[in-house]
């Protein structure tokens, strides 16, 4: 498919939200496409994390959260009254600032969400050995940890813990990756590494990623969404907005004028 005939990986429609009586999103339009990677900037409070997290209804789980509008996710709305939660889940993975491995084998961290999806129960050792290693190989982390895998998880380093957190998200296949600050616990080298498999991860999955990092953003994306105070400002390829931005906020915010 073409990418002029390819439907957004996320579109949302006059999507507002309030936090009990606090708007926190503002009529937000965005339509963000397939295969690459888009980063998501601007200042603390200005609702990025608020927008990630609306995407896979975590906000939901606040019973003073309000919403709005329409998020759809490949084409579907995913606060249509058919959605089940579990496949949001399955088609949006998660990844937080710090690191969550679970207190289980390496092994068992990939294969936790496989398993609470999976319908097909009776998949061999053998089959769920192959599962295990593709998606450490995805992550650049197979052989690190191949000789180790029944050993916890928290045993890793936290890059390794970060890679691993992605891992455990690719075998149910899911079709976006939301990444909230997945480099803010890491150090220099750390964050090199994740940057890398971010970038090889891109056009398998639709990537979109919250930074406060300037230079992280320029990197490791390829369009850029600047919000501020709850509204998107400007949606642009992301080398356009950091060297020909269209609007006065964008240039102020990037040239570290506030923020």
């Amino acid at each position: 498919m073409s990418e002029q005939n390819q439907a957004p990986a996320i579109r949302t429609d006059k999507l507002n939200l309030w936090y009990d009586t606090f708007q926190a999103l503002f009529d937000v339009d965005l339509e963000i496409k397939q295969g690459i990677i888009t980063s998501l900037i601007g200042p603390s409070g200005c609702g990025k994390s608020t927008f990630l997290r609306s995407v896979n209804r975590i906000n939901e789980r606040l019973g003073y959260v309000r919403i709005n509008g329409a998020i759809e996710v490949l084409g579907k709305n995913i606060y249509d009254d058919d959605v089940e939660l579990v496949q949001v889940r399955k088609q949006i993975g998660m990844v937080f600032q710090r690191p969550n491995p679970l207190p289980i084998s390496i092994r068992d961290n990939v294969l936790f969400g496989y398993n609470i999806h999976s319908e097909d129960k009776r998949i061999s050792r053998s089959e769920k050995d192959a599962i295990v290693e593709d998606a450490l190989r995805q992550v650049l982390l197979w052989d690190q940890v191949k000789d180790k895998l029944k050993s916890k998880a928290t045993g890793l380093s936290l890059e390794e813990q970060q890679k691993l957190c992605i891992a455990r998200l690719l075998p149910v296949k899911p079709g976006v990756l939301l990444m909230d600050e997945p480099c803010s616990a890491l150090d220099p080298k750390g964050t090199e590494a994740v940057e890398e498999l971010i970038w090889e991860l891109r056009e398998k999955y639709t990537i979109l990623i919250v930074t406060h990092n300037m230079a992280q953003a320029r990197r490791a994306s390829e369009e850029c969404i600047f919000m501020l105070m709850g509204k998107v400002i400007e949606h642009s390829a992301t080398e356009a907005m950091f060297v020909t931005p269209r609007q006065q906020e964008t240039a102020d915010y990037i040239e570290g004028r506030y923020g």
